[in-house]
């Protein structure tokens, strides 16, 4: 089966910020590096920079890894049971999945709010409502990124006119609960195509046996 014109599109989104921001970490890398051996120089924000942006690329690259499959998964069990079994254990599996992401984007969203001048959710598991008392924390900023000229129009939308020497940190921060919306959403859409049987287990990567099987095709073992 094709994928559908949507799913490449966004396949393509998915794929190629992943790359930009892995481009960007060894571009910044390299040229701390050169900074340093070759000018005697060092690009202070350089190693936060790089930080931040590989939690960025881990945290969207594990919803993309969910939705093409790419989790290991051990289906040892699965593959004693018959497919009635097969499907009540994948729907128990990804059961578990959804809430566990459920309660990351709580929890993120509970740690990234008051940074954006946003309410935090009330409950301690499941949110029950929306903060109406909260410390509006927008004026945090990270500790060495400079902050951008282009992003000078914040100051007056999040720190009340104050300038912002540094990042907002509410800004790369912005990354967990947006990533963990997308591994609730990607959970989502897995639980579907288990319940109309396209599938019968999350996730099982066989990376390793299917390059064995293509090692003896090449050299004509069966």
């Amino acid at each position: 089966m094709h994928p559908a014109p949507d799913d490449n599109f966004m396949d393509r989104i998915e794929e190629t910020l992943i790359a930009v921001i892995l481009g960007v970490m060894t571009l910044v890398t390299f040229a701390n590096v050169v900074a340093r051996y070759v000018f005697n120089s060092n690009i202070l924000w350089a190693l936060e920079l790089t930080v931040f942006l590989f939690g960025w690329m881990v945290l969207l690259g594990a919803s993309y890894a969910v939705k093409k499959g790419a989790h290991l998964g051990v289906d040892a069990l699965l593959e004693m049971v018959g497919p009635g079994a097969r499907k009540v254990l994948g729907l128990m599996a990804i059961a578990v999945c959804i809430m566990f992401a459920f309660l990351l984007l709580k929890g993120a969203w509970d740690y990234w709010a008051n940074f954006a001048n946003l309410p935090q959710t009330e409950g301690r598991w499941f949110p029950l409502g929306f903060q109406e008392k909260f410390r509006a924390n927008g004026w945090y900023e990270v500790n060495d990124i400079p902050n951008p000229w282009f992003l000078k129009f914040l100051e007056d939308m999040m720190n009340e006119g104050e300038p912002y020497e540094k990042l907002p940190r509410f800004i790369p921060y912005a990354v967990l609960p947006i990533s963990m919306a997308l591994l609730l959403f990607r959970f989502t859409q897995v639980a579907v195509r288990v319940w109309t049987g396209k599938i019968d287990r999350i996730v099982a990567s066989h990376e390793v046996e299917d390059e064995l099987a293509e090692v003896r095709a090449q050299r004509g073992e069966v």
